[in-house]
């Protein structure tokens, strides 16, 4: 099953696709996620409103997450590129803020304080069922599913301190989604393909970043255990599992993003993101 969230005239409603159209679902999105398959199965049969499918009204797939938990430097050759290592004994986790998500085909747009707006393509896990001190033998319980999570960044903020936050949470800076495809439907996560295109008005369409999951330096159960020790994981949570290499800040000359541009993001088998690049407008007095 692919559950979403749908903006509607009378507010977001939590949806299901159905036959190329959206059917609305009772009960919240986090009580579906913690409830599993027998719930996600009962509320899509009793469906009976249906929407149809516009993409641009689609809110970030879990548009109110408790938390959202990035992994960083999670791929070896991303770590590389960056002149860094990847941490081998615990992943690096840094968080991101709720008004920091973005629709799946919303556009994103670049700040107008700064012109190094970056790209980074990532497997996002979503929690299902919440607890805390998890073993990485039942993580994979705790799993709702998956979506596409673009993690953009702002590397001159990134980069003003030793804490990254500030570059990774400019309002509307993560688009997520288009859905969550539920656990059952993803038969292997530690084996999708992984991409990022850029497709500008004039020059050729460029593949960015290119890889597979398998990749990651932490799997995606010892990542839940470890983030379980420290804080407790609820139905909803969002993990980005960390990025691959080929970002703008790892080439040379660097590659940032501009107004125009358009940012295709894809997880085999979970989801395409397409996010168009604008100016932020000037402030007004």
């Amino acid at each position: 099953m692919r559950i979403g969230t749908l903006n509607t005239d009378q507010g977001p409603r939590t949806v299901a696709v159905r036959d190329g159209k959206l059917v609305e679902l009772d009960g919240s999105l986090e009580d579906l996620l913690a409830g599993g398959r027998d719930a996600q199965r009962r509320a899509f049969e009793g469906a009976r409103r249906e929407h149809e499918l516009e993409e641009s009204r689609l809110a970030p797939a879990v548009p109110r997450p408790g938390k959202i938990l990035c992994v960083g430097r999670n791929y070896a050759d991303h770590a590389a590129e960056l002149g860094n290592v990847a941490p081998d004994k615990h992943p690096e986790i840094f968080l991101r803020s709720r008004t920091s998500l973005l629709g799946p085909f919303a556009p994103v747009r670049r700040p107008r304080v700064s012109e190094r707006l970056d790209f980074e393509v990532e497997l996002a896990v979503i929690i299902g069922r919440g607890g805390r001190y998890l073993s990485s033998a039942q993580a994979v319980e705790h799993v709702a599913g998956y979506a596409v999570f673009n993690d953009f960044s702002i590397r001159d903020y990134q980069n003003f301190g030793s804490q990254w936050i500030p570059g990774k949470n400019f309002d509307g800076s993560g688009p997520l989604g288009p859905f969550v495809v539920t656990a059952d439907e993803v038969a292997d996560p530690f084996d999708l393909e992984i991409s990022l295109t850029i497709r500008s008005p004039n020059r050729a369409e460029e593949r960015m970043q290119s890889s597979n999951t398998r990749l990651m330096v932490h799997r995606i159960p010892d990542v839940i255990a470890f983030c379980s020790e420290w804080t407790t994981l609820e139905p909803g949570d969002v993990i980005a599992t960390g990025t691959p290499g080929g970002v703008g800040f790892g080439r040379t000359p660097h590659r940032w993003l501009v107004p125009g541009e358009t940012v295709l993001t894809t997880v085999e088998g979970v989801g395409t993101l397409k996010n168009q690049v604008l100016e932020e407008a000037a402030a007004t007095s």
